[in-house]
């Protein structure tokens, strides 16, 4: 999803996932609520996305102050990406995501 011109809507809802409704960026969240991470330690977590893809979602999030980038000055370059206040706040909603799945893991049959 695009964040819009006009950061904001009519709808609270469609605003977060403005902010977090792109493909990896909740697991991208939820690695950073741990501690913080290197681009490499991200991509180890997250094999399966694409070098580019998650650099795109980490500059997105940090656009959108859900994440800070700090880069220190040594060669090679050291960068590391942490969760900004908005982003921890973000701990209370993937917890709710977590109890949702559990009851929804006990009552719908897994596919055989």
């Amino acid at each position: 999803m695009k964040t819009p011109k006009n950061r904001f809507t009519k709808c609270e809802v469609e605003d977060t996932l403005n902010v977090i409704g792109n493909k990896y960026t909740v697991l991208i969240i939820r690695d950073l609520l741990d501690s913080k991470k290197r681009f490499g330690e991200l991509q180890r977590s997250l094999q399966w996305v694409s070098p580019r893809t998650l650099s795109a979602r980490l500059i997105q999030l940090e656009g959108d102050g859900i994440i800070k980038k700090k880069i220190y000055p040594v060669v090679p370059p050291h960068t590391e990406y942490t969760l900004t206040e908005h982003g921890r706040a973000l701990s209370v909603l993937l917890e709710q995501m977590k109890i949702w799945n559990k009851g929804y893991r006990r009552a719908i049959p897994q596919k055989r």
